[in-house]
């Protein structure tokens, strides 16, 4: 079954991500990847856990003075809602519906942008308001370094998602696309899983000291 050919809801498969061996292939690279992801942020979880305390004397802010807890929560509701809306993506990419996937995508990524949006407003809050920067100590060094390489993450993300809506945009749903939107979106949901580690280890442990 050649990948461009013209498909209706009836002939649609009912995997269209994994329907042709090159999708299966792609599957298998991006668990690769995701292993590298995981064990990187791992790392930098375990060094932000190690120099959270570290600051360069003890009447400087830290994590409990400084975080802004409503904020990030506003932040995280969006970014888990960019979570909901792109699983409701692929239930139209698997019901062969191209529009209200795309509709949903576009959902996705304008929350995705408000998340990003509300971050580099908290960084820039954080330096104006406390000096926190990346070199003012240790402890800012690692926070900037792990929440700042997460947010990388969701700026390439949006980058990914919207190529894959524009480039396809004329093109149609097929069964070489299709693995790809798919793996996008199980990326989405590996950086959204990431920023609940992010919020739970960073700013809610950070609260309590």
């Amino acid at each position: 079954m050649h990948t461009e050919e013209k498909f209706t809801p009836k002939t649609w498969p009912a995997a269209p991500e994994k329907a042709t061996l090159e999708a299966k292939n792609k599957f298998m690279g991006f668990w690769f990847f995701l292993g590298g992801e995981t064990v990187l942020f791992a790392s930098l979880f375990a060094t932000y856990l190690a120099l959270k305390d570290s600051v360069p004397s003890p009447d400087h802010a830290l994590a409990k003075d400084i975080f802004d807890l409503p904020l990030a929560f506003i932040a995280t509701m969006l970014l888990l809602t960019s979570s909901l809306t792109s699983v409701y993506a692929m239930y139209h990419m698997k019901n062969y519906n191209f529009k209200g996937m795309q509709a949903w995508l576009l959902i996705t990524v304008l929350l995705g942008a408000a998340f990003l949006a509300l971050e580099i407003y908290e960084f820039n809050h954080y330096v104006h308001e406390y000096g926190h920067t990346f070199t003012s100590s240790a402890f800012g060094s690692a926070f900037y370094t792990l929440v700042g390489f997460h947010g990388a993450h969701v700026a390439f993300g949006l980058m990914w998602i919207t190529s894959l809506m524009v480039r396809n945009a004329k093109r149609g749903l097929n069964l070489y696309n299709a693995p790809k939107f798919y793996v996008a979106s199980l990326y989405w949901h590996f950086i959204d899983v990431v920023w609940v580690f992010i919020f739970t280890v960073v700013y809610l442990m950070g609260m309590v000291g």
